[in-house]
């Protein structure tokens, strides 16, 4: 299959990555950081990579027209790329709901608007976006980042009935705590979160069963619940 994934150089995205390659896949992947990108693909040689600021509509643009002119059928889009600003809403900068929304939310929705067509073309596909316990679940000082994961799955909501007739299957990934870097400096076990790998092999999963069947929602949490 062919795989698309954004904001992948580290984290849940690093390891969805990973899951396809070793299953031997052909993954695209993008990030801002190119040095993350460029170590990925010593350890990866077939790993294909494209840096991209997911936050700004003509770098997404721009990714997508890569990812046409390098893969003929699109099998999975991996709406990934996210960033976390703690804060209170009446607190927090101006700023902060419209560089979140356009990390989190509108990379996804010029990505798919895209990549799409080639989609449906071929009557088959996957998208997979990744959305959040925040997304069903408000909380102090999740701020602006809860915002833009109750829209991520509103977005996969309304895609999923639009895209049904198509036979492309659309699934909202909602994570709790996952141990990536956004916890860094956090004083509590590892044991307390759930695991990027596991997330990876969530994803990796919903894309083989048959064709009658399609996964929704994910809803995955650490064994002791919400931090």
């Amino acid at each position: 299959m062919n795989i698309v994934i954004t904001g992948a150089s580290r984290g849940i995205g690093k390891a969805i990555a990973e899951k396809f390659l070793q299953e031997n896949h052909r993954v695209i992947i993008c990030s801002r950081d190119s040095a993350k990108l460029e170590a990925l693909q010593q350890t990866y040689p077939s790993l294909i990579t494209f840096v991209c600021d997911v936050s700004d509509k003509h770098s997404v643009e721009q990714l997508g027209d890569f990812v046409l002119q390098t893969f003929e059928q699109i099998d999975v889009l991996i709406n990934n790329a996210g960033i976390f600003i703690p804060g209170k809403l009446t607190e927090e900068k101006d700023t902060v709901l419209e560089d979140t929304l356009r990390t989190n939310l509108l990379s996804a929705y010029y990505l798919t608007k895209k990549l799409s067509p080639r989609m449906k073309t071929h009557q088959h596909g996957f998208i997979i976006n990744m959305c959040s316990v925040a997304s069903i679940k408000a909380y102090e000082n999740g701020g602006s980042y809860a915002i833009s994961k109750f829209a991520l799955l509103g977005f996969s909501k309304t895609l999923r009935e639009e895209l049904k007739p198509y036979n492309i299957k659309v699934t909202a990934i909602l994570p709790g705590a996952t141990l990536t870097d956004s916890w860094a400096g956090v004083d509590l076990p590892e044991t307390r979160f759930s695991t990027p790998e596991d997330i990876a092999l969530l994803v990796y999963t919903i894309t083989q069963i048959s064709s009658f069947s399609v996964v929704e929602e994910i809803l995955i949490r650490p064994q002791l619940g919400d931090i």
